[in-house]
């Protein structure tokens, strides 16, 4: 079984899972891999190496007869819409590439993109689109409105001096709905400000305490907040500040959803694979997960799909810009959130870098 290897810096680039495999009698092996293979496996190049290639990923497809054809060819195969596997972790579905090295080898290339991470790395520059756009029309707001406001409250409270009872609720309704629209446009300053996140080691889990400990005793009262914690978990590289934003809006979002009480749980796991670009275009592994799940009816099919765009929101008075908000935040921080949403089940998953080592630690 010969084997010319792939160029180096080309195979450890590639943003999607990339196995080199080859005949070995009558199984197909794995002679090498990438970076993000490793990580979609959650072992190391060694121990893949010489492994049979369809024991180790389970793929609800004919690989076999897909090899044989793609080596007897010497032509690409394309295989959409296939579960795979690693065996301990759930099938995901993927698109699988089959490719014939372009040398006298019997090697084969496989790439594995998956679909979701896929299909949701495509929409992200339109909301990165939509929330430029957001942020500017927000500043303007914020500015010109809030002052104006102040104004016309006060101009409310003096009236209310000389009125009757009778009278007094006009003004204390004017004063009411001033306040709410100022509560308003304090989201959106929010949601303008452009400072960098102050990015430190962060225990992901003293985080997740503050922000369940702040919601049991507010908005979270009325439902039951679990926790499973991995207690292994390293450090994130993070504003602990602002990821408390972040979980306070996650948590606020799935108690409104159930104003008659509910549960809600907080899960934290470690799981390689997920890569995105970071803000200088290297590529930024996300091992540290962070699901918020409740058991309420879900997200509407009609907003499910763009729930992270600004001013998008289900509820009958919502501002749509707190998960537009979330999102922005995470973005900031290099990492990535997704939802998943049915009837009686929504998990929202916020995955997270870890903290870089220091010299001492890497020694």
């Amino acid at each position: 079984m010969s084997y010319v290897p792939v160029p180096g810096a080309i195979f450890a680039a590639l943003p999607m899972p990339a196995f080199l495999t080859g005949a070995d009698g009558t199984r197909e092996v794995i002679l090498d891999c990438n970076t993000a293979a490793e990580q979609f496996c959650s072992v190391s190049s060694q121990v893949l190496k010489g492994e049979p290639a369809f024991d180790r990923l389970l793929i609800d497809a004919p690989m076999e007869e897909a090899v044989e054809r793609a080596r007897k060819n010497r032509a690409p195969i394309f295989i959409n819409d296939c579960e795979v596997t690693t065996g301990e972790r759930p099938p995901i579905l993927c698109t699988l590439q089959l490719a014939p090295m372009n040398d006298d080898s019997d090697s084969l290339l496989m790439l594995i993109t998956p679909r979701d991470i896929a299909g949701r790395l495509g929409r992200t520059q339109v909301v990165k689109a939509a929330a430029k756009s957001a942020i500017g029309m927000a500043d303007m707001l914020a500015h010109e409105i809030k002052n104006p406001l102040a104004g016309i409250a006060g101009a409310a409270q003096l009236l209310s001096m000389g009125l009757s009872a009778a009278d007094r609720e006009l003004t204390d309704l004017i004063v009411a709905e001033t306040r709410r629209v100022v509560k308003l446009l304090e989201q959106v300053e929010q949601f303008g400000d452009q400072r960098p996140p102050d990015r430190k080691a962060t225990n992901i889990h003293d985080v997740l305490e503050r922000a369940r400990r702040s919601a049991g005793v507010s908005f979270g009262a009325h439902m039951k907040i679990r926790d499973d914690y991995d207690p292994s978990l390293p450090e994130v590289w993070a504003d602990p500040d602002q990821l408390q934003q972040v979980f306070l809006n996650l948590l606020k979002n799935a108690s409104e959803a159930q104003p008659d009480g509910g549960t809600i749980r907080i899960r934290t796991q470690f799981e390689r694979g997920l890569q995105v670009s970071g803000l200088d275009g290297r590529r930024v592994a996300l091992p540290i997960h962070v699901h918020i799940e409740d058991d309420g009816p879900g997200l509407p099919n009609s907003i499910a799909e763009n729930v992270f765009e600004p001013f998008v929101s289900g509820r009958e008075n919502g501002t749509g810009l707190g998960l537009a908000l979330v999102s922005k935040i995470i973005a900031a921080h290099e990492g990535w959130i997704e939802v998943k949403s049915r009837p009686g089940q929504t998990i929202f998953r916020v995955s997270l870098p870890m903290a870089p080592m220091t010299s001492k630690e890497s020694r």
